[in-house]
């Protein structure tokens, strides 16, 4: 095959308007310098990623659309150099590009990487940051030389904080003739399996659990001081579905280290927002009874993305909660692990925490109202103290009466 031309080749790009559910399908074609095709390639893309605006997280899903084009970086490859490279853009400055290699049998996309820039207004609203971005992964797309790659169903690429899921995808390169193969090498995701099995009920399946989390303080301030002093350590229990359909339940510490905090403060709600490195936004609302004249933390809220699950996308809350109590003005502390049910599918465990929230005065805690944990903790060495001195007791009266019994039989008749 002859090499490439350089900037003076122009790839043919013919578009398909076929209007699918998954955004319009498209034909990308990649030429040498003798007009001979290398990829082609028939497949419609979208995209799940987040990024970070002035009010938090946001979470955007995309579709590549029917006016993307191939660039003239694309490349038939050279011999011992690099490979053959399909790279499309769109929108102000998306490129997706699929890079391939080859043995003496079979061709596979090495590696999918996506640039996105985020200036782009259009996907990303609002967004606190206006620079480039890049993510890449390999890929379990591969065919036989000479046969076409074809998947029906959704194939999935994850690359850190971006999904890109292909739908009804053709894919060739290293092509011998300017069209598809009519022999084709199907994705793992079509073939049917090789034997029927009895449907089996999912079972959550616990992750291992990691190691206690470190604890940590975390303050929030407002124009009239500080309104929360915290110390805690962080663990959340998340329970899904993976793309298998298995319900798994998995385990996440929250890293102080690579935690940003945030938070407010108004006369009647105190919030405390924790962002982390895995694209989590923690919220803890805390509450007031003024008729009581205690605080409490009355709502949690987690958004997260989970890449190996069905729904990419996790968000739980619940605002009816009535822990960490205390009197306004002192201070609610729990050494023993406290978890907290949010819903079927989230609890947080707090570990070694210790609160205030409202009334803090002088950046100091007041006074302690221990929890019930560690009341009933501190219970048990008193039971069992009790008891060893109440056996004691009954010994030495038991030691006593005998002795006063053995000293009578000795008296003069």
């Amino acid at each position: 095959m002859a090499a490439p031309s350089g900037a003076r080749r122009r790839p043919l790009l013919l578009l398909l308007l076929a209007g699918l559910m998954h955004g319009a399908s498209a034909v990308f074609v990649v030429k040498d310098g003798n007009g001979t095709a290398c990829i082609m390639a028939n497949f419609s893309a979208a995209f799940l990623t987040n990024y970070d605006t002035n009010s938090g997280f946001k979470n955007v899903t995309f579709d590549l659309p029917s006016d993307a084009v191939v660039l003239n970086s694309s490349s038939c490859g050279k011999d011992n150099a690099s490979g053959p490279s399909l790279v499309v853009a769109f929108g102000r400055g998306h490129t997706l590009t699929l890079t391939f290699a080859r043995n003496a049998t079979r061709y596979r996309v090495q590696l999918m990487r996506f640039v996105y820039n985020l200036s782009d207004a259009q996907i990303f609203p609002n967004a606190s940051s206006k620079e480039v971005k890049t993510v890449e992964s390999v890929t379990d797309i591969k065919a036989d030389i000479n046969k076409t790659y074809r998947c029906v169903s959704s194939d999935q690429i994850h690359m850190s904080n971006v999904t890109v899921t292909l739908h009804d995808a053709t894919i060739q390169a290293y092509l011998s003739s300017n069209s598809f193969s009519k022999e084709e090498t199907r994705c793992e995701q079509d073939r049917p399996s090789p034997t029927p099995t009895p449907p089996v009920t999912p079972h959550p399946s616990p992750s291992p659990t990691p190691e206690s989390p470190s604890v940590n303080k975390y303050n929030v301030s407002g124009t009239n001081g500080t309104c929360l002093l915290a110390t805690m350590g962080l663990q959340l229990n998340v329970t899904y579905e993976n793309r298998d359909n298995m319900t798994v339940t998995r385990v996440f510490n929250i890293n102080p280290n690579k935690t940003r905090v945030n938070g407010s403060c108004t006369a009647q709600l105190v919030t405390l927002e924790l962002r982390d490195e895995d694209v989590t936004l923690l919220v803890f609302h805390f509450g007031m009874n003024a008729t009581s004249s205690q605080f409490f933390l009355q709502e949690i809220q987690l958004d997260m993305t989970l890449p190996d699950a069905r729904d990419p996308t996790f968000k739980a809350a619940n605002s009816s909660l009535r822990a960490l109590q205390a009197t306004i003005g002192n201070s609610y502390r729990c050494n023993a692990e406290e978890r907290l049910r949010v819903t079927e599918a989230l609890s947080v465990n707090v570990f070694r925490v210790w609160v205030q929230a409202f009334q803090v005065e002088g950046d100091k805690f007041g006074s302690v109202e221990e929890c019930q944990l560690d009341e009933n903790n501190m219970m048990i060495p008193i039971a069992v103290g009790g008891a060893l001195a109440g056996l004691v007791l009954i010994v030495l009266i038991a030691y006593l009466i005998g002795r006063k019994r053995s000293h009578a039989g000795y008296q003069t008749i």
